[in-house]
């Protein structure tokens, strides 16, 4: 029987066993070395400090130095008018003095809503009396002078044919243009409203002119390439361009139109601020005449403020 017996050579022999043979354990050594190294134990961070709360926004300090500009100028100037008015009435007169004038008005705004008939109104009936007519007249100036100011600055031929007419009538005196709404209308209250509406509608008519000349050609060029419609020209390119005129022009409008209708009132009668002050006249009352006048000014003051308001407010600057 012939046994074979196998040796292992001398250079293999120093080899690790690891892998020679299947299922035979490795060596200590050899496991190390093979293994994967131990992750480092991450060392915890501590949590970052909150930062303090931001403290809350402290109001915005209020610029007194503006204010007092803005109060005082008027005040002092307001002061000064009643001064001078004290200082000229004092030793007596036809002329009232503040003090009579001040008691004269606290009366008669004390109900200034009262009928006693169809002409002996109070101050408030006669005031809104006033103000429908001058939103009628103005209303219809309105929507007649601002197209006719886009037509004109839009079109070379309207402009060469409506501008000699309007230089020609635009001076006239608000008070001639009366006898002829008389002779048309028969009546007083619509003869009223033609004056306003006449003499109201050449600054919205100028003004928006004026703008609609001044928009850029480059616009209107766009305008050609893109091929838009009339309409669109005006409402998309005009009017956002001519705003800020054809609100100047509605403001002087409106200035206008308060102006008129108290010497329009005084000629026709009739329930109103200005035949109000002419009955006053008639009755040699001057207190409330001077009264009528403040109210006067008081009530245009308040329109121009509204209308500066609207034009702040659709301003694109």
């Amino acid at each position: 029987m012939v046994s074979a017996v196998f040796h292992t050579p001398v250079g293999l022999a120093a080899e690790p066993a690891s892998g020679t043979l299947a299922g035979t354990p490795a060596s200590t050594s050899t496991i190390n070395a093979s293994a994967p190294a131990p992750k480092p134990t991450p060392t915890p961070t501590p949590a970052p400090t909150p930062a303090p709360a931001a403290s809350k926004a402290l109001r915005p300090s209020i610029d007194w130095r503006g204010v007092w500009m803005r109060v005082l100028p008027p005040v002092f100037g307001l002061a000064l008018l009643v001064g001078i008015w004290a200082l000229l009435t004092q030793k007596g007169g036809a002329f009232p003095t503040p003090r009579a004038t001040f008691d004269a008005a606290v009366v008669l705004f004390a109900d200034p809503f009262y009928r006693n008939g169809p002409n002996d109104q109070g101050i408030g009936w006669n005031i809104l009396n006033s103000l429908q007519r001058v939103g009628l007249g103005f209303g219809l100036a309105a929507v007649v002078g601002i197209p006719l100011g886009f037509i004109i600055g839009r079109f070379e031929f309207a402009n060469r044919m409506v501008s000699p007419l309007i230089s020609l009538l635009k001076p006239v005196s608000p008070l001639a243009w009366l006898p002829i709404g008389l002779l048309v209308f028969k009546s007083a209250n619509p003869a009223a409203i033609w004056t306003i509406f006449i003499c109201s509608i050449w600054p919205m008519v100028v003004n928006t002119a004026v703008g609609v000349q001044r928009v850029p050609q480059d616009y209107l060029n766009v305008a050609k390439v893109l091929n838009l419609s009339e309409w669109k020209v005006i409402t998309r390119i005009l009017l956002p361009s001519v705003l800020p005129y054809m609100l100047t022009g509605v403001r002087l409008s409106v200035g206008t139109a308060w102006l008129v209708i108290v010497a329009a009132e005084m000629l026709t009668g009739g329930v109103g601020i200005g035949f109000w002050v002419w009955d006053e006249w008639n009755n040699l009352n001057v207190q409330h005449i001077i009264i009528a006048i403040f109210v006067i000014g008081i009530v245009g003051l308040l329109l121009e403020q509204a209308l500066m308001l609207l034009a702040r407010r659709f301003s694109f600057e």
